[in-house]
């Protein structure tokens, strides 16, 4: 089992920055990969960024490259979303994720992100 626990959401302007932070317990030896997923009312989830823990291999929606980043720190077990030049359509519940095995499966509680206009 993987715990995580997401921080750094709230109410930003259009153009701003906001840092979300992931940290993981538990059983990490199993991550595969950790990423960052976004939400609205009535869509599916989607994906924003993930990172490869083995290699540091990060991969980007193409709505979000460019101005987002993810990284990670191996030693606190953690990930962070870098967002900047925030858009309104950016605006949803932000969930980390961890691949242990063929799919994502352990998920944060999510983080409300709303950008304004």
């Amino acid at each position: 089992q993987v715990q995580l626990a997401e921080s750094g959401g709230g109410l930003v302007q259009a153009g701003g920055s906001l840092r979300l932070s992931c940290a993981a317990s538990g059983n990490t030896d199993t991550i595969i990969t950790m990423g960052w997923f976004r939400q609205t009312a009535g869509k599916e989830r989607e994906v924003v960024a993930g990172v490869v823990w083995v290699n540091n291999i990060t991969h980007y929606a193409d709505s979000v490259q460019g101005r987002f980043t993810i990284s990670r720190d191996n030693a606190k077990n953690t990930v962070y979303l870098q967002m900047n030049d925030l858009k309104p359509e950016d605006t949803a519940v932000y969930y980390c994720g961890v691949r242990s095995g063929a799919q994502y499966d352990y998920w944060g509680q999510g983080t409300q992100v709303t950008v304004s206009s």
